[in-house]
């Protein structure tokens, strides 16, 4: 039998490669279920519950010993308290008959060192210099950065991706630090590296890599899908110390993101989304090659030159860093995703969707087809929805409109304009509210065939005439349109020496009087073709 339980978790283990069932391992071994399931799952026992402490005879007269340790810190090194010194102290001043020398050693041999370094005056930790070797080694990590986004103040994360030797970082702002964030950062670094090093990368003990600690050692439980995307790079990772302790051991990176965070992001920045924050860092990581690192005798990015030949190539194919997921849509068009609720077109309720989160967007798939595309949300419980997926369903009831929740955001994102409220108002006022905000569901559902901006203009052009139908300003969007596509005409020469007419201005064409006459007809030419149906055939 197994000496300790590590040993029969690793046997149970070792059976059950060579194919014994769950039963005839609890039969082997003299376990329960419970065990085997235990021991398959993970190679390392569950800790013990640590009992909470049970009060003792010397808890009266612990604050006494306490006060007699801090005493010494300011005695002569040879006239402190010896155990034996402080045990009689406790008998002969406070009359502690109950308690025994032995309660009294157990107790200062812990305390003393604590209250030493209580005090600031325990053993020093030393820092011993690394040297590392160009294009080996490199450092990961999250930070916090806050961020005006449209407006409004959000937490975000900052990935940054440093090279030892070198000092080369590349950083990414995320709206979370899950694992799909954690993955595109590395895809963002790498290819922006242009290689992956040869040696370790340094991690702490973040969710999206790391399943289970195992103990106070650098084991570790990966999660299966960063330990697929490391194969598929070639990532070998080193974990740091659990806590405190190991914090030490990337303190290049540490380093790096203070460093980043005070000399960049100080003013808050105000950015109206993600993608243009991220430009901003991608400039601002080109401009810091040209420093040097403290008294470094070349900057990063000479250094950088002689490392990145060392990289080794990326591989060929990506991988797909997002998340997938099948999800039904529910009666409001919407589905959830990690505690927020995105819309889909009406069209799939009752359907299962596929859903690919990123890190910055969720994309919706029906089949193979792309059904909706989102930014996604950054706190939780927060709902997206997008108004053109709603129009189907407005249609078929339009007092609906006034009070959707898409609407309210669609103004919020500028979709829908004050010349969209100008339009609908007059709309209503000329066909009643009903037929008045049909026709305005009529002109948003143009915006899937015609550009926003044309959109709108065709709204102004057709408000200002007093066309409120669909028709008059989907003319009026194309026109739009084809000015803004067409070429400028270059004048023609003039022919024999003679000068070219000009047109009028248009502030003369506009105040001249309307053109009253009736358009041409080719009616007249009709009896034409009547002569020549009846003339006989030869």
């Amino acid at each position: 039998m197994p000496k300790s339980k590590v040993d029969l978790y690793a046997a149970i283990r070792r059976d059950a490669k060579t194919g014994l069932s769950s039963r005839a391992l609890q039969r082997k071994y003299g376990v329960g279920f419970l065990t085997v399931q235990k021991a398959l799952t993970s190679a390392w026992p569950e800790p013990r519950k640590k009992l909470p402490p049970r009060p003792t005879r010397l808890d009266p007269y612990k604050p006494l010993i306490d006060e007699m340790l801090r005493a010494d810190l300011d005695a002569p090194r040879k006239q402190r308290h010896t155990v034996k010194r402080i045990f009689e102290r406790l008998l002969d001043e406070h009359g502690a008959d109950e308690i025994s020398y032995q309660m009294v050693r157990g107790y200062v041999a812990d305390r003393r060192e604590e209250i030493r370094v209580q005090a600031g005056r325990g053993v020093v930790e030393a820092f011993v210099p690394q040297t590392h070797k160009p294009g080996a080694e490199a450092e990961v990590d999250f930070g916090d950065v806050t961020v005006r986004l449209a407006g409004e103040l959000v937490t975000c994360y900052l990935f940054a991706f440093r090279l030892s030797y070198s000092g080369k970082a590349v950083h990414r702002i995320f709206a979370s630090a899950g694992q799909e964030a954690f993955f595109e950062g590395h895809v963002h670094a790498l290819n922006t590296l242009g290689g992956v090093p040869t040696g370790k990368v340094r991690y702490d003990n973040l969710r999206a890599a790391v399943a289970q600690v195992l103990g106070f050692s650098r084991h570790r439980v990966e999660a299966e899908r960063w330990t697929a995307f490391r194969s598929h790079y070639g990532l070998e990772a080193l974990y740091c110390q659990p806590g405190i302790r190991g914090a030490h051991e990337k303190g290049g990176v540490e380093g790096q993101i203070g460093w980043f965070r005070r000399n960049h992001l100080v003013p808050v920045p105000e950015v109206a989304t993600l993608a243009e924050l991220n430009a901003m860092i991608d400039r601002w990581d080109q401009e810091d090659e040209d420093r040097r690192i403290r008294a470094r005798p070349r900057t990063i990015g000479e250094y950088f030159a002689a490392e990145q030949p060392l990289l080794v190539p990326l591989p060929q194919e990506p991988f797909e860093t997002g998340r997938l997921f099948t999800l039904r849509v529910d009666r409001y068009s919407q589905i959830s995703v990690r505690t927020n609720r995105y819309s889909v077109p009406v069209r799939l309720i009752g359907r299962n969707v596929r859903a690919m989160l990123h890190a910055s967007e969720l994309v919706v798939y029906d089949g193979r087809d792309e059904v909706a595309r989102h930014e996604r949300l950054i706190a939780k419980g927060g709902t997206r929805l997008e108004l053109d997926h709603y129009l189907e369903a407005l249609v078929r009831k339009p007092g609906a409109l006034p009070g959707a929740t898409a609407l309210d955001q669609a103004r919020s994102a500028g979709r829908f304009t004050p010349v969209h409220d100008a339009w609908w108002d007059a709309a209503v006022k000329a066909h009643g509210e009903r037929d008045g905000t049909r026709a305005l569901i009529e002109v948003l559902l143009l915006g899937r065939h015609l550009p926003h901006e044309h959109l709108v203009t065709g709204l102004a052009a057709a408000l200002k005439t007093g066309a409120l139908t669909a028709d008059a300003v989907a003319l009026e969007a194309r026109k739009a349109a084809d000015a803004d596509t067409a070429p400028a005409e270059a004048p023609e020469p003039s022919a024999g020496g003679r000068t070219s007419i000009a047109p009028l201005p248009a502030a003369v064409r506009a105040r001249l009087p309307p053109d009253k006459r009736p358009l041409p007809s080719v009616a007249h030419y009709d009896q034409l073709l009547r002569l020549r149906r009846d003339r006989p055939t030869p």
